[in-house]
């Protein structure tokens, strides 16, 4: 059954089903409602779910499917960034789950990864002035995928009840978006890098062209360095990274 329930800082509404929930967040933001910041749309399935580059998100029952909505304000740091402090929120929720030699790793600028395997994903889209949030974890169950691995938390731990995972993602996205927003993108910058995958991994980039390289930190505004084999080293500011 759907049904809400309140959490500090927010407000989670679970529905059985949808096609997206960003995309229901989206359509009630064109119809001119206000969605205020902290409230979360969660689904037990999702018919049409949606990752980077246009693929299919495909459902588990179980899992974490859901969407917020962000309101940029003046003095606010640039909105792409919103993609690293999502994946720490992530990061932090998964890791809390997980026995402590098992470590989920951030790719830029917004997968969770255990190993080579995806365990979570997060979609920014812009609506208007705002920005949806939307963030799948596998909790029970993952996809499989013909082009990568996946993993979902149960293949390593108990997995946390769906309802349980999602107060505690509220709570902690909450904290990060208050830290991002009165603290800027430095300390932002050097905690993602302190859950991500070493500086030294192999990485892929495919965008207009595809370029092999090692990963090299972020710059200051959190895009990503990669050093090619000439030495030189290229700043990423969008495209599909995958670990050569």
């Amino acid at each position: 059954q759907g049904g809400s329930r309140a959490v500090p800082r927010g407000l989670i509404v679970t529905i059985p089903q949808t096609g997206s929930t960003s995309a229901d967040l989206s359509a009630r933001l064109r119809s001119g409602e206000l969605v205020r910041e902290g409230e979360w749309l969660v689904a037990d399935r999702q018919t049409a779910g949606r990752g980077r580059q246009g693929r299919d998100w495909l459902d588990g029952l179980g899992n974490f499917m859901g969407s917020t909505v962000f309101h940029p304000g003046p003095g606010d740091p640039p909105a792409h960034s919103l993609a690293l402090m999502a994946g720490l929120a992530v990061q932090s929720c998964v890791a809390e789950c997980l026995p402590g030699e098992t470590v989920p790793l951030l790719k830029w600028p917004n997968d969770l990864m255990i190993g080579s395997a995806k365990l979570a994903g997060i979609l920014l889209e812009r609506e208007g002035e705002a920005v949806v949030v939307g963030i799948g974890v596998n909790l029970a169950s993952a996809p499989k995928l013909p082009d990568r691995e996946t993993a979902a938390l149960a293949d390593f731990a108990p997995p946390p009840a769906r309802d349980a995972f999602a107060t505690r993602l509220a709570e902690v996205f909450a904290l990060e978006l208050q830290r991002w927003r009165a603290n800027g993108l430095d300390p932002l910058i050097r905690r993602w890098l302190a859950v991500a995958h070493p500086v030294g991994t192999p990485l892929a980039v495919s965008g207009e062209a595809r370029l092999s390289g090692r990963f090299a930190g972020l710059d200051a505004t959190g895009a990503l360095q990669l050093r090619l084999a000439d030495g030189t080293t290229q700043t990423i500011n969008a495209g599909e990274v995958t670990f050569a």
